[in-house]
């Protein structure tokens, strides 16, 4: 059964996959597909389906000449979700409960578009109870994603993102990184490096509670994105600022590191709408 959570979107890869197996995206393999690569000899290639009659009267050499075509091929997609302390931070919704939803949406549009999915979870390590294999089973895949609902975890970091690369294909996928990305800078360098095979998609979970919707004037409990401890902090105008600043500026360092890797990030707050989704790739990768 498909969770009603479990919304599709349309993306696209801007690379040809080289997979044997046969599916939408571009590939390097030669077969039944739409790209047109030229033309061989019969003798070469005995498909007489594809026959070239045109270029068989021109050839010099008086050869049957056939028509040969790039394959359409599968992409292995990739939900790689961060379950550190910072995404138990609750505002409009659980940031945990949001990644939820998208890797299930994920997974549900890489099974419509008819690729291999796997999703990998992590804190200080990959957790393995939460982390499946590439696979076209996708209700496997959403049995393991509804069992994040359940999942709590206080004063772990973010350090298993470095293991999470053991875990991806050989071959070039989509990596769909999901996470607050409330962890050092180097560390985030040191993933993208570890990753590079791949074309990362960094999904950034914030809430607008988390630096703009502040008290304006007195006590206020918040998470610290790094202890996961909870912090009483009295708020006034002037600390009001300075967490919006000190989050504007987060802000630039992120999309400065990302852009040095060829990688936009998509921005999500509250609940997922597959649109924004969609509309990133039509703008970044189409």
């Amino acid at each position: 059964m498909i969770p009603a959570y479990a919304k599709p979107f349309t993306y696209q890869i801007p690379w040809k996959s080289n997979s044997v197996h046969y599916g939408n995206h571009r590939g390097t393999q030669r077969g039944l597909g739409f790209e047109y690569r030229g033309n061989v000899p019969l003798i070469d290639y005995p498909d007489a389906r594809r026959m070239d009659l045109r270029q068989t009267l021109r050839d010099p050499y008086e050869q049957v000449q056939v028509k040969l075509f790039n394959q359409d091929n599968t992409t292995p997609i990739f939900a790689v979700c961060d379950l550190s302390s910072s995404m138990q931070f609750k505002g409009k919704l659980r940031k945990l409960d949001q990644a939820k939803e998208i890797a299930a949406s994920i997974a549900y549009s890489a099974f419509e578009t008819g690729d291999v999915f796997s999703i990998i979870s992590y804190n200080q390590h990959v957790i393995e109870d939460y982390t499946l294999p590439l696979s076209h089973h996708v209700h496997q895949s959403f049995e393991v994603i509804e069992q994040l609902s359940d999942y709590q975890a206080m004063r772990v970091g973010a350090e298993g993102i470095l293991e999470v690369p053991q875990y991806l294909s050989q071959h070039k996928g989509l990596v769909f990184w999901i996470s607050d990305f409330h962890m050092p800078l180097e560390l985030i360098e040191q993933a993208f490096n570890a990753m590079s095979v791949h074309q990362v998609v960094p999904v950034v979970l914030w809430d607008d509670q988390e630096y703009k919707s502040l008290p304006k004037f007195g006590f206020g409990n918040m998470i610290d994105p790094e202890s996961g401890l909870n912090r009483t902090i009295f708020f006034r105008d002037a600390v009001r600022v300075q967490f919006e600043e000190a989050f504007a500026a987060r802000k630039q360092a992120l999309e400065n590191l990302f852009s040095s890797f060829d990688s936009q990030a998509i921005y999500l707050s509250g609940k997922f709408d597959p649109e924004e989704m969609s509309h990133y790739f039509e703008q970044f990768m189409s």
